[in-house]
């Protein structure tokens, strides 16, 4: 991880505090945000697989985009994975290991769990938990939306302003940015979570660094995509699930690295 900076906040007289850091994975270029240690309340209690419950997590640094098509291009490159030309649900984006140039900063889709869990490895990183996953999205305020807690359709995409387009570019829609200033936590793509779905977890999951049940048949997809049209689907807190090995023109990931005792220099 190399610094990248952060995101400043205005003190007053000329004095300006780092909110958020930055930092760039060094083997695909991923910028990361910072997420401190600490407690939040996960879950919502607007359904019955979420209720609301408290939750310590150790530091960690997480992508502050969805993995892109110019990023995923690389990793097959560089290693040989198997190309996301083929879609079990909508239509690919890309046509043996080529996809339309000014798709390059646009999530990479069609990419099943096993996809996603192999890109993560090859970076030095991981998928997020449930868990940390929900915390960036919620941000140190807890909402029910990454920008606040009335829902407002201009601020991601989704079915209702994506006129004849898919998804958006990754940096896209910068009123939808979290708390933390992760970009399309809500919207434009789903993104796989590393844990299995188990609809009654809250109730028995650890108190720290939850991971999800230990095995199961479904893996968790979070946030709602340009393809969802309903309110209830953007909230930071709802869970959803699919099988890993499906591969959807909805679906992304994005990425997270746990965090050393100090940040980089």
């Amino acid at each position: 991880m190399s610094d990248g900076g952060g995101i400043l906040r205005e003190l007053g007289k000329g004095r300006y505090r780092i909110e958020h850091p930055l930092a760039v994975n060094a083997q695909d270029g991923s910028v990361m945000v910072y997420v401190p240690e600490g407690e939040f309340a996960m879950g919502d209690g607007k359904d019955t697989d979420c209720p609301k419950h408290r939750v310590t997590l150790s530091a960690y640094w997480i992508g502050v985009y969805a993995v892109t098509n110019a990023q995923y291009l690389r990793f097959v490159e560089a290693t040989g994975h198997r190309v996301p030309d083929q879609a079990d649900g909508g239509r690919a984006i890309w046509s043996g290991r080529s996809f339309p140039p000014e798709k390059a900063d646009h999530p990479v889709v069609c990419v099943s769990w096993d996809d996603a869990t192999a890109y993560a490895k090859w970076a030095g990183c991981a998928l997020p938990t449930e868990a940390q996953w929900e915390k960036a999205a919620r941000g140190s305020k807890g909402l029910i939306y990454p920008w606040g807690n009335d829902w407002d359709a201009g601020r991601c995409r989704n079915d209702n302003n994506k006129g004849n387009e898919t998804t958006c570019p990754v940096s896209g829609y910068p009123g939808g940015v979290s708390g933390y200033g992760t970009c399309n936590q809500s919207g434009n793509v789903w993104e796989w979570c590393a844990d299995w779905y188990d609809r009654d977890y809250y109730g028995k999951s650890v108190a720290r660094d939850p991971r999800g049940p230990e095995g199961g048949s479904l893996r968790v997809r979070r946030g709602g995509s340009w393809g969802s049209g309903a309110p209830v689907y953007f909230r930071g807190a709802f869970r959803y699930r699919w099988g890993p090995g499906y591969r959807n023109a909805a679906r992304g990931f994005r990425l997270v690295r746990p965090a050393s005792p100090s940040l980089p220099s």
